[in-house]
């Protein structure tokens, strides 16, 4: 029986998904119903027994390692996707932003593309047009308004589409990680326009990595790992614990036996060396190296994005090494290391954990996306002088900086 005061109530929630089925052809796949050798599909529960309730105008947060199956659960909460076992009950209508370009028609422009999606929330023409002017506003894409949407950058579509979401006043908004795909500037507003929407009383599901975000805004959160809930609760308490694990991953396992990754896996980063010139004790103002293996199956190299994020103990990132700050792509193949170098490291002494992120080309097609891939620790320094300890107990980064009177 559904509790009026719940907007979504999940009930023993399941999926199934079979593998290697996915690219086989319609002849192939009609043939291997009549074939004796045919083999059996392998399966596994992408989610298993998920249940929870969101409270009308509570902001949640849903967390966990890739491949936990946070993005199934919002799939099935989005009506996107359906589930093989138990139920889900939503009491008022949903706007999701779950993949870049999700509910635009790519042959309409940005103009109507909007009243698409308004149609599409149940919004009557009057009402997405009183709101049009601060769609736009808010999206900064004026200037492409009657361009069709297929030629946006994935910023584009991304600040369009929650400016959509977030406007036209659904009662359930349901915002994925896409939110990343945006620059700093824009995650600010929508992470403010989010809380404006769960002040107004709407309810919000918020799936991130950003434990920061997820903790200012979200007054519960559910933590998943392989399709279970583990933990839920107050969002404090269940960071902590997911944090304090992740920790524990990174300093004990090496990045090539970890199974919590993203991506094709065409390459897999095998080992992760930190060192300076000096040794590998990793000291504040000292030059450091990080030196990434990779293997896998491709004979030929690759042309690829990399993405180094470094974090500290709490999960803010607090510096990011990327080939696409220099607009650059690099070849990496088979036995090859990529190697990072800083040449003055500025992070205060303490203990940090690196991201990496590998994708071919473009962000989208992923090779290998793995989160507290391995732990460091910086080490106590001279970075201006011998009295930096004095400064640096609430810092996270040392500024190199001078200064004169005239």
């Amino acid at each position: 029986m559904s509790d009026s005061n719940f907007a979504i109530e999940v009930e023993q929630l399941s999926k199934l998904y079979s593998l290697g089925s996915t690219n086989a052809t319609m002849r192939e796949s009609i043939a291997a119903l009549f074939s004796k050798n045919s083999k059996k599909e392998e399966s596994f529960w992408a989610l298993k027994d998920v249940s929870f309730g969101v409270k009308t105008g509570e902001s949640i947060g849903i967390i966990g390692k890739n491949g936990a199956g946070k993005s199934t659960l919002l799939k099935i909460l989005s009506r996107i996707t359906l589930p093989t076992e138990g139920r889900v009950t939503i009491n008022g209508t949903v706007a999701s932003l779950l993949e870049v370009g999700t509910g635009f028609h790519p042959e309409l422009t940005g103009r109507e593309n909007i009243y698409l999606n308004g149609s599409i929330l149940g919004m009557a023409r009057k009402e997405i047009q009183a709101k049009f002017d601060e769609i736009v506003a808010f999206s900064g894409i004026e200037r492409f308004l009657d361009t069709p949407v297929k030629r946006y950058s994935s910023g584009m579509y991304v600040r369009l589409a929650f400016a959509v979401a977030a406007h036209l006043e659904p009662e359930i908004l349901i915002v994925d990680e896409v939110l990343s795909v945006g620059d700093a500037e824009f995650q600010r507003k929508c992470l403010g326009k989010m809380g404006d929407v769960t002040s107004s009383g709407r309810t919000v599901l918020f799936v991130s990595h950003n434990m920061e975000a997820v903790r200012k805004m979200c007054s519960r959160t559910v933590w998943l790992e392989k399709g279970q809930i583990k933990m839920i609760g107050p969002s404090s308490e269940v960071i902590d614990a997911y944090l304090s694990e992740l920790k524990e991953n990174a300093e004990t396992v090496r990045p090539g036996e970890r199974s919590d990754r993203e991506g094709s896996g065409v390459l897999r980063a095998q080992e992760i060396r930190f060192s300076n010139p000096e040794g590998t004790h990793l000291q504040s103002g000292k030059p450091m190296k990080v030196e990434i293996d990779y293997q896998g199956d491709t004979s030929e190299k690759l042309t690829c994005i990399a993405t180094l994020g470094i974090h500290d103990e709490n999960g803010r990132r607090v510096g990011t090494l990327s080939t696409k700050l220099t607009r650059s792509l690099i070849d990496l193949g088979n036995g090859d290391t990529l190697t990072w170098e800083i040449p003055r490291l500025s992070l205060t002494p303490g203990k940090y954990f690196i991201n990496i992120f590998l994708a071919h080309r473009t962000e989208a097609d992923v090779i290998d996306w793995l989160q507290q891939a391995a732990a460091f620790e910086v080490m106590s320094a001279s970075f201006h002088t011998e009295s930096d300890e004095v400064y640096y107990e609430k810092d996270i980064v040392f500024i190199d900086h001078s200064f004169r009177v005239s």
